[in-house]
């Protein structure tokens, strides 16, 4: 097994932006110690970062500070930066040949937001023939509310992890991760 390590939108945004991530609670310390373990381990650790194109973009606009990835995950060893448009993190970017050249067969994912880029990059990997590992304690995500209706993030959270679970990839806390490698 050749895993690397995709941590997701660890963006401003979601800490001290508009859109703070609030469950789990201890989803960005935990980030950081999984950041750590693979670079301890030697596994590559892919970060990727969301960009809107929207000329009036409010969230991710290139170039803002609540677009920037978080100094605290920039500032640790990394393979490379992968910039996406769309929630997918192979959806027209470089993610794909990044790992091929690495020749990666797993991909362990964290980040946020649980619900949008974390799951939908976890499903392209399952379906590429990438074997994925979903972090439940460092993968995190926000309440929501739309004209679908209200769901808390505990819920939203554990509706994914659970979804995950039953066929896109096996779920671990990070702690559980960390005693595998």
């Amino acid at each position: 097994m050749k895993r690397a390590l995709l941590v997701i939108d660890v963006q401003n945004e979601y800490i001290t932006g508009k859109l703070p991530i609030s469950y789990p609670p201890n989803s960005f310390s935990n980030i950081l110690k999984v950041v750590d373990a693979a670079n301890e381990k030697n596994i590559p650790v892919i970060l990727i970062q969301h960009t809107s194109l929207a000329e009036n973009a409010v969230t991710f606009k290139k170039g803002s500070n609540e677009w920037n990835i978080h100094p605290e995950i920039l500032n640790k060893k990394h393979t490379q930066v992968v910039e996406k448009n769309l929630p997918g993190g192979f959806t027209n970017t470089n993610l794909e040949a990044v790992l091929k050249d690495l020749g990666i067969d797993t991909v362990t994912i964290a980040g946020f937001m649980t619900q949008m880029c974390c799951d939908t990059t976890a499903r392209q990997a399952m379906h590429m023939g990438y074997s994925v590992e979903f972090l439940s304690d460092a993968t995190g995500t926000l309440q929501l509310s739309n004209s679908a209706g209200n769901i808390s993030a505990e819920d939203l959270h554990k509706a994914i992890l659970v979804t995950q679970a039953a066929r896109f990839s096996k779920v671990l806390s990070s702690d559980e991760w960390i005693s595998n490698l």
